[in-house]
């Protein structure tokens, strides 16, 4: 669990840096935005499941789409929502039964 958690993190931190890499080149980059974004979406998806991952790949399209806004990680933030700020599952929490005396 832990490589691959760090495995998603080195590919977040690509998948960002190629994000601001468009924003680099003059003249073609925002036209690779529109190719970059929808591609960014459905990795963001694979990369994180459920409805987390569905508003991600959201954010980060409209992230990718609008002009100057590639400096933002987005692929990093939510790798650090998912594996630093969100409520962690425990397999090790059981039921509370409560008796209940009338």
């Amino acid at each position: 669990m832990k490589n691959e958690k760090f495995k998603i993190l080195r590919n977040s931190i690509i998948f960002d840096l190629l994000g601001m890499a468009t924003s680099f080149i003059p003249g073609i980059g925002a036209f690779l935005d529109i190719l970059w974004a929808p591609y960014a979406a459905k990795k963001m998806q694979e990369m994180y499941k459920g409805n987390t991952g569905k508003i991600a790949s959201w954010i980060v399209f409209i992230e990718e789409i609008l002009p100057m806004t590639d400096f933002i990680p987005t692929f990093t933030l939510m790798w650090i929502y998912t594996y630093v700020f969100a409520p962690q599952k425990s397999d090790k929490m059981q039921p509370i039964e409560v008796e209940i005396n009338e």
